[in-house]
């Protein structure tokens, strides 16, 4: 199979549910390669972290984005992505990035331990509920996607009675971050970044005649205090905030706990020793990537992993590709959550690194060994179904079995010594 046929493979239907033989296809050609004029496609883990660091790899800009989509000022969904930190270069990503990164420092995330907490202990109470006769749960509706999207809209000062509404329009809008989309495809996400944007419209009215403490505020103050956010900005960022504060996570935890009931002994260690959740969180990053992929374009040449790419070049960053580089961890297809120097490249790397990864990461790390102890018959339940998409990887539905709650369960982290491997 060549690169052209591997790429046409990988973006039908079949490749999208799974896309790893397809990657391994395309690795067989090497860690960089050319699949048409200008365009460039990199599975290798150390040639995609040189490039996501590398200055003069940058994210489309707008002369470019004119030369592909000369209309495109005029879909909500394209402008909405294009406007935020998301899809734009310094100086302007880095004006836009400040704004927000107050939100995501590392002691208010770690402060947001006991809020996760919380929030997951209620879920995880619905679930028990709904399935002590044997009725199977729906994983993704109940607890994966609740879970970060309760934790995002507190961040972000979105009611409670609003936070419902969000998944089919984030789920709509996130189709133009495929790697091809048909102009049915975008309507539907023109038509989800139209709901967002009047949300956030909405909110940002409300936020000015009565300020509180939380993320929509501040950016709010900082668009009304001079020229450091215009209002296309404010709005498409706060869209891209909620987007990417709860979709990565969701897809996160229903593809870990997909690979951990596929694993029961992993899981076991994991149930009985929440200490090293950590690890067990990067691994599933790395094992079933949320996030498959990423594009980017070369504003000057550039040689990687063998590979002259000239300026102006088309870049596709298999993300979930260079997780399974075999040179960087070997037996990549191995769950295991004991391998030395973890770091996935799930959320990017360089300028563009996710500026809300310890938020995910704690909600993992709180909420996967939380599930598993407190529900240790967690099991599957009927057929799961895959999102038909590459680039944000997980579940509309995954439907579970809850089991018997753990009886008289201490909801600390249990003492214990460090296991070996499980």
């Amino acid at each position: 199979m060549d690169v052209a046929e591997a790429l046409a493979v990988l973006m039908s239907s079949q490749g999208r549910v799974d896309p790893y033989p397809v990657y391994e296809r395309l690795r067989g050609h090497g860690p960089v390669v050319q699949a048409g004029p200008n365009m460039y496609v990199v599975t290798g883990y150390a040639e995609a972290d040189e490039l996501l660091r590398d200055a003069r790899i940058q994210v489309l800009d707008d002369h470019l984005r004119d030369e592909l989509l000369p209309a495109w000022r005029d879909s909500p969904a394209v402008s909405s992505i294009a406007r935020s930190m998301l899809r734009t270069n310094p100086p302007d990503h880095s004006r836009m990035r400040r704004l927000a990164a107050g939100a995501f420092t590392p002691r208010r995330i770690a402060a947001m331990r006991d809020v996760v907490a919380g929030q997951a202990e209620e879920l995880i109470d619905t679930m028990a509920a709904a399935g002590r006769d044997g009725t199977p749960v729906d994983f993704m509706a109940e607890f994966a996607y609740p879970l970060p999207v309760g934790v995002i809209c507190a961040l972000l000062g979105v009611p409670t009675a609003d936070r419902p509404l969000f998944r089919r329009w984030a789920a709509d809008l996130t189709g133009i971050l495929e790697p091809e989309i048909t102009p049915a495809e975008l309507a539907v996400a023109d038509a989800g970044a139209t709901e967002l944007r009047g949300y956030f419209a909405e909110l940002v009215a409300a936020r000015r005649g009565q300020p509180a403490d939380d993320l929509t505020t501040a950016l709010v103050q900082a668009h009304d205090a001079g020229d450091r956010l215009s209002g296309e900005e404010l709005l498409a960022n706060l869209v891209i905030l909620l987007v990417a504060g709860f979709e990565t996570t969701t897809n996160l935890l229903g593809n870990g706990l997909s690979v951990l009931l596929a694993h029961p002994g992993a899981a076991d260690v994991l149930r009985r020793h929440p200490e090293h959740a950590p690890a067990y969180v990067d691994e599933l990053l790395r094992y079933d990537s949320p996030v498959q992929l990423t594009t980017r374009t070369s504003s000057e040449a550039v040689r990687v992993g063998g590979a002259e790419l000239p300026a102006g070049s088309w870049i596709l960053l298999l993300l979930g590709a260079a997780n399974r580089d075999p040179r960087r961890y070997p037996t990549p297809e191995r769950f295991d959550p004991w391998r030395a120097q973890l770091a996935p490249l799930s959320f990017g790397a360089g300028p563009h690194y996710c500026l809300g990864a310890g938020l995910a990461r704690l909600e993992a790390q709180v909420a996967v060994p939380l599930l598993l102890r407190r529900l240790p018959g967690l099991a599957p339940a009927g057929t799961p179904r895959r999102r038909s998409r590459l680039t944000l990887r997980g579940y509309d539905s995954l439907p579970i079995a809850v089991g018997e709650p753990a009886p008289d369960v201490d909801h600390g982290a249990p003492a214990g010594t460090a296991p070996g491997t499980p």
